[in-house]
């Protein structure tokens, strides 16, 4: 893996009156490239050390919950090898599991076995026949697991599949340790994102929804709205079907798979922005927007004081979008 030569770029000083200091770590994790943004006023640790802190974290999130890590916790438990879940395992476990029974099965992490016959999960494998698909979905999906991580028997066919709430959950991860260490004002971006506070302009964070254009891979290149932060902790997350799919026969196949059934979704919503006060529940309810589609989206956003979203939709061949009242 490649590093950084220049680990810490200070974005801005700010009137030195008041102590502001904003820097920007930036580094490389779960296929990607991360930045963190945050205000050292008040923080007496060293910016090399908080480098150093948030990647290691993320390593450590990397050899427990990640299904491409081969090493991982998670890819051990999905060969069949029996592990011991650590803390984290389990509380990613947990909250996967609440928010299954939450969202009826339309969130589903245990249906890995679905996500990897259609080609979106850690096989290559693509196009299932329905006798194959009616087969895991007899056999996978949260339904045939345990309530806690503690329970879990590893046999090689009850795999599970955190990338719906992983990223997420990593921001989460690396904000609370950025609270712990005395910050208030951060922006964490590691794929989604999480905010708090102020940005150096001394305004809430605000943030750009990508436009689901099919093949649209670089965030920022295309826009289709702003969410601006009240100054208060949030997640911020897209899903959507416009980088994760492909074509056969001249037919499209997202990634979004909806475990109640077992195929890809087929509806006019193309990307669900949601604002959570946590990265994983944005995360995991962007998701769930996306397998239930554009009308029973929205009725889920409206029915909940907590959240804040953004749905973009093709209606009569046009790209169209809906707004909760605070987005």
């Amino acid at each position: 893996m490649r590093k950084f030569s220049a680990l810490i770029l200070v974005l801005a000083l700010i009137c030195s009156c008041t102590g502001d200091k904003y820097i920007a770590i930036r580094g490389y994790a779960q296929g990607g490239v991360y930045q963190v943004k945050l205000n050292l006023r008040g923080v007496k640790e060293d910016p090399r050390a908080i480098k150093e802190n948030i990647d290691s974290l993320l390593s450590k999130i990397d050899f427990t919950l990640s299904g491409y890590n081969k090493e991982s916790m998670l890819s051990k438990f999905n060969r069949g090898e029996q592990v011991s879940p650590d803390a984290m395992f389990k509380d990613i476990y947990a909250l996967s599991y609440r928010l299954w029974e939450e969202s009826g099965g339309a969130f589903d992490v245990a249906a890995g076995p679905l996500y990897d016959a259609w080609g979106f999960g850690f096989s290559k494998d693509s196009l299932p026949s329905d006798a194959k698909v009616a087969q895991l979905l007899a056999t996978c999906g949260m339904a045939h697991m345990p309530q806690d991580a503690d329970s879990l028997v590893a046999d090689g066919v009850k795999r599970l599949n955190f990338n719906a709430i992983a990223q997420g959950y990593s921001c989460d991860v690396v904000a609370s340790y950025l609270y712990g260490i005395g910050v208030k004002d951060m922006l964490v971006d590691i794929g989604e994102i999480f905010c708090d506070g102020l940005n150096p302009s001394g305004k809430p964070w605000t943030i750009a929804v990508d436009t689901p254009i099919d093949g649209n891979q670089t965030p920022g290149e295309s826009t289709s709205g702003l969410w601006s932060s009240d100054g208060g902790p949030h997640g911020v997350v897209t899903s959507g079907n416009y980088r994760k799919f492909y074509i056969k026969d001249g037919r499209k196949y997202s990634h979004t798979i909806d475990p109640r059934n077992g195929y890809p979704v087929s509806h006019q919503l193309l990307s669900a922005t949601i604002i959570a006060p946590r990265g994983a529940e944005a995360d995991a309810y962007a998701t769930f927007c996306m397998v239930i589609g554009l009308d029973k989206a929205r009725e889920f956003i409206d029915s909940r004081p907590d959240l804040e979203g953004m749905l973009i939709y093709e209606k009569d061949g046009e790209m169209r979008s809906w707004r909760s009242g605070g987005f």
